[in-house]
């Protein structure tokens, strides 16, 4: 996604763009190699969603004509934070419910419609190629069909290739060194499964999603997809991970926050085998303190920042990545490679905030402590608690988790009041 969404952003301002990738791409609606995670729930946040529509104007309402379920990501999803549902709000932000393989068809087919873009499928990329004054002019490309070695020529390279790049290694060899690393450990997997449901647990919901806590550090993510099932990702952090047999996925789903999912697949028809995706840590490349860094060269998306995925903003921030090289762009010249680092950790700084702050609540998970994120878990411990039966702090929260609005939103007088003026919940079962 953050390659393509890159290309539509490139082919304003250069005559001719290639996405290489290793996997075969047209017409491929399905999961893929590269992507493995792609047969588990996904979510494009709000921001993300307001992008693609102005990157490929009408991709929403198309979306939603292919059969894909939409509606408010406050009102028409059910939220269990704490083991508590979350009253339904109104942030006047759409979601619509595509899988990972549909969304990201959908936008290749806008991208492939360019005419100055191509696609090289079934190539891999090998290392750069670099010209006067260490300038990155290329990369070099080998096809995995036919084995046959060539130089790819560039005015700009980006290394869009998510959380497996290769760009530090290639900085080390270069004579550059490796970006500095922020990670936190979360030993975190997703199992998914799918099933034809007898009942229907959604009413008006587009989804179920008991979000782990510290309390119950199990999850899930239940969506209702466009052909008229059900997806199921369980989710289990630092090393308590939901099986793959059938039984213990069972029993896994039966300690969930919300019994009503459990209720809902224990007679219902399997369409598959569970399968796992594991994710060890979030991790945080620091291209922006490096003192060095080769001109014709830009990483963004994932080989940036490798986000928990629990928290869906992965796409959206490769989506703000690629935005944020929009409007530099068109300024009439490549940015320079130091200040669109610079711009790109002021993109990243908001979600690590949230999802690394979020992560260190959990007790298990190594990290600093400081203060601002020990009071900033108490208090939003304190909002999901006011969210229970306050509609106005759901809307706010998911506005925020959204990345529509910044995070001090929720710190403003009169949403502290709200806060902090609610009821304290006893602690769920």
């Amino acid at each position: 996604m953050g390659g393509l969404l890159t290309a539509r952003v490139l082919a304003e301002s250069f005559s001719q763009v290639s996405i290489v990738d290793r996997d075969a791409l047209m017409g491929v609606d399905r999961p893929r190699r590269g992507v493995p995670h792609a047969r588990h729930a996904h979510a494009l946040l709000a921001r993300g969603q307001q992008i693609l529509e102005e990157l490929f104007p009408g991709l929403r309402q198309e979306l939603i004509d292919a059969g894909i379920p939409a509606g408010d990501i406050a009102g028409n999803l059910r939220w269990y934070f704490n083991g508590h549902r979350l009253a339904p709000g109104s942030a006047d932000l759409l979601s619509v419910s595509a899988t990972r393989p549909q969304l990201e068809a959908h936008v290749r087919a806008r991208v492939a419609e360019l005419s100055n873009v191509d696609f090289m499928e079934r190539f891999s990329i090998n290392g750069l190629v670099t010209g006067a004054g260490g300038r990155v002019t290329g990369v070099r490309v080998q096809s995995d069909d036919f084995g046959i070695a060539a130089t790819l020529d560039a005015d700009l390279v980006v290394d869009s290739t998510g959380r497996g790049s290769r760009t530090p290694a290639w900085l080390e060899e270069l004579g550059y060194g490796r970006p500095a690393e922020d990670k936190v450990k979360v030993d975190l997997a997703y199992t998914t499964r799918h099933f034809r449901l007898k009942n229907d647990p959604y009413g008006t919901d587009l989804s179920i999603n008991p979000v782990a806590s510290p309390a119950n550090p199990r999850g899930a993510f239940f969506p209702k997809l466009a052909d008229g099932s059900s997806q199921l990702s369980l989710t289990g952090i630092l090393g308590d991970h939901p099986p793959t047999d059938p039984e213990g996925f069972m029993a896994f789903a039966k300690t969930l926050a919300a019994p009503e999912i459990y209720e809902a697949i224990q007679d219902a028809e399997p369409l598959d085998d569970p399968v796992t995706f594991k994710f060890p840590a979030s991790v945080r490349r620091r291209y922006e303190l490096m003192r060095a860094f080769p001109a014709g060269l830009l990483v963004l998306g994932d080989a940036v920042c490798s986000f928990n995925p629990v928290y869906g903003q992965g796409m959206t921030v490769a989506a703000l990545g690629a935005w944020t090289l929009r409007n530099m762009l068109a300024h009439g010249s490549v940015p320079d490679a130091r200040r669109f680092f610079r711009e790109i950790a002021k993109v990243v700084d908001a979600s690590w905030t949230i999802s690394a702050g979020a992560d260190l609540g959990f007790p298990g998970v190594e990290g600093d402590r400081t203060f601002q994120v020990r009071m900033g878990n108490a208090y939003m411990a304190r909002l999901h608690a006011a969210a229970v039966t306050d509609p106005t702090v759901t809307a706010a929260f998911f506005r925020v988790a959204g990345l529509v609005d910044p995070p001090t939103a929720l710190m403003r007088p009169t949403m502290m009041r709200r806060v902090l003026g609610a009821p304290k919940l006893a602690r769920a079962a």
